[in-house]
């Protein structure tokens, strides 16, 4: 969680620095186990963001210098980073997220390259950033740059690495992997687009990259896509293996702009959940995690097209939520007398049926209200429908009409009339 946040200008090239307070996340040692306890344990850390890009409409006057500590302390955790190459996407998102009271969440943690045995030299750490209320989510890859030492060059106390000058841990970004989207709503049948991307330095970290999507959901995961390709080979070497059908990735967007976000087409309840995007590079992999939300709004009916008031016993009238998803939706009964103009909730909500569950996965119910005989011709009855899928509340009304004459008085009176008919003409 972000704490301080200070900025620098750099007039030459419209860049500015951002300092952001983050936690250094390390396996616990005799933490946890029967005796409880975290099993991570947390150590404050700072961020240093060298050169991110700062818009033409940014004003300069607001960006408050950093200052290093005058002192270096080999106490401090302090990182110090260029995001030039490869440049960090939405990297502006992070100037003015403290102001704006958005929390920022900073992790870093040890990173040891697959394949590689864990060394000082050079380090690796791995970081992940995120922005509370914003799409914007990154994990970055640092690697440690050489520090020439001499008799006053002071080592971390924790990480045991050499400081610069200034006391800070030189650093730069490697590899990264990133999303424009943490979390996305989507309709049943529709199809969407999982948005993931990632850069490298300019020198390649591999040849050839390879990509995995992975759905997670209720305790269970599956394969979703894999591919691998060379790099600096054309698409028609990428290898893709997709195990869900109307999966895919753009290979020509891949090989050009390092986009490896996924399209799933006609979509089903099934394909709710967490999907990872993870990305190979060598001993290298980062990945991102983008919530899938399947949404369908519910079918919304009235048992009756007519409703004729009964003066000798109550009705009951009933409101159909139909084929929706998922499954939190509330529905409420109003009336509207005809003298007043502001409907009222039914002191009695009536009774809910079960959710019946369909075989595509979506759900109906039903409410029942009574309307009781003392009613007044012309009152509004509304039943009101929310639901997740819908943005605004869905009304359905009947009016109430006037009670119908007896159809036996109606007979009985019309074969009088018939009969004294007959009489006068027989006279």
């Amino acid at each position: 969680m972000i704490e301080l946040c200070f900025y620098v200008c750099l007039p030459a090239d419209g860049g500015a620095d951002v300092v952001l307070s983050c936690s250094l996340v390390e396996e616990g040692v005799g933490m946890g186990g029967m005796g409880g306890g975290s099993l991570f344990s947390r150590t404050p850390a700072t961020l240093v963001l060298r050169d991110v890009p700062v818009g033409p409409d940014e004003s300069l006057d607001t960006l408050t210098p950093f200052v290093p500590p005058s002192v270096p302390d080999p106490d401090l955790i302090l990182f110090e980073n260029k995001v030039s190459s490869p440049e960090i996407p939405n990297a502006g998102m992070l100037l003015h997220a403290d102001c704006n009271e958005q929390e920022v969440m900073c992790e870093i943690s040890r990173y040891t390259p697959r394949g590689l045995q864990e060394s000082s030299d050079p380090a690796y750490f791995m970081v992940s950033l995120s922005v509370e209320g914003l799409d914007f989510s990154t994990s970055l890859i640092l690697q440690t740059l050489p520090v020439e030492k001499d008799q006053t060059t002071l080592t971390q106390s924790k990480l045991s690495l050499p400081l610069s000058q200034s006391g800070t841990l030189l650093t730069k970004v490697i590899f990264l992997v990133f999303s424009d989207i943490n979390s996305v709503s989507a309709p049943l049948r529709g199809d969407v687009l999982l948005n993931c991307g990632f850069k490298q330095e300019e020198t390649p970290l591999a040849p050839d990259v390879g990509l995995e999507w992975r759905l997670q959901h209720r305790g269970r995961g599956r394969k979703v896509l894999e591919m691998k390709t060379k790099l600096d080979d054309t698409e028609e070497a990428t290898v893709v293996h997709g195990e869900r059908n109307g999966s895919s990735v753009d290979a020509a967007l891949l090989l050009s702009e390092g986009n490896v976000s996924m399209s799933l087409t006609q979509l089903k309840v099934v394909d709710e959940g967490t999907y990872i995007c993870t990305v190979n590079l060598g001993h290298f992999h980062a990945q991102q995690v983008i919530q899938l939300h399947i949404i369908q709004p519910p079918q919304v009916s009235l048992s009756e097209e007519k409703l004729v008031l009964n003066t000798n016993s109550p009705q009951t009238l009933s409101c159909h939520c139909a084929k929706y998803y998922p499954l939190d939706a509330q529905m409420e009964w109003f009336f509207l007398p005809p003298t007043e103009t502001e409907p009222k909730l039914f002191p009695n909500q009536g009774s809910l049926s079960s959710h019946r569950q369909h075989g595509d996965g979506t759900f109906t119910l039903s409410s029942h209200v009574t309307i009781l005989p003392s009613f007044s011709p012309g009152t509004k009855i509304t039943c009101r429908v929310t639901h997740p899928a819908l943005d605004d509340p869905l009304h359905i009304s009947i009016v109430v009409e006037p009670a119908q004459p007896d159809s036996y008085w109606w007979v009985l009176g019309f074969l009088v009339v018939t009969v004294l008919f007959f009489y006068q003409v027989m006279k």
